[in-house]
């Protein structure tokens, strides 16, 4: 009798354990319906992305600061993100795309490293238009002033869930890498 209590109240414990996690702090901002270019001149929708885990963030390929250590932790963290077996997706967003062709964007990530075989990166659409989809969609601006080669944009590293939604956002300076690979987790246990 004891036995079985015991093996009732292991069964109990461990249903508990993966009950009750969630996100702390989630922002829940749904990401509006887009179709951007990638790095080899595909379409990429938010259909595309449905049914799957993704970051998302903002770069140009010719920014002189906070790009340099944005596009390193992401390509470290998507290393990690293998290693530990986590299927998602990275999508960044360019914030110059005057200057950032699909050929310009994948030589910039290949020079980090990055795999690009579950990397988008996009561009496709006037500096105007990605200034209001950053705004909209990720609270951010991306907007160059007049007269300037550099564009002032977020450095938040974005989770996005399998419905389009951001559920979160990172510091991409100093990404707080074991959170992000945590709320990755719950998100995809929750499929």
């Amino acid at each position: 009798m004891k036995t079985k209590w015991f093996s009732l109240l292991l069964v109990l414990a461990l249903f508990l354990a993966g009950c009750g996690q969630e996100i702390k702090d989630p922002v829940n901002w749904e990401i509006e319906d887009f179709t951007f270019t990638n790095q080899n001149n595909k379409d990429v929708s938010l259909a595309d992305l449905q049914g799957e885990v993704w970051l998302a963030k903002f770069v140009f390929t010719n920014c002189t600061t906070v790009c340099l250590p944005m596009m390193a932790n992401m390509t470290e963290l998507q290393k990690q993100l293998k290693q530990e077996g986590l299927d998602v997706r990275i999508v960044s967003f360019s914030v110059d795309p005057t200057v950032d062709t699909p050929e310009v964007l994948k030589s910039y990530a290949e020079n980090y490293g990055a795999d690009l075989s579950n990397w988008d990166l996009l561009t496709g659409y006037s500096p105007e238009e990605i200034d209001a989809f950053a705004m909209e969609n990720f609270k951010v601006v991306a907007r160059k002033p007049a007269n300037e080669d550099q564009v002032v944009h977020g450095t938040s590293f974005n989770l996005v869930d399998q419905e389009g939604v951001v559920r979160k956002y990172y510091d991409g300076i100093n990404p707080p890498t074991e959170e992000i690979i945590s709320d990755i987790k719950i998100l995809l246990a929750e499929e």
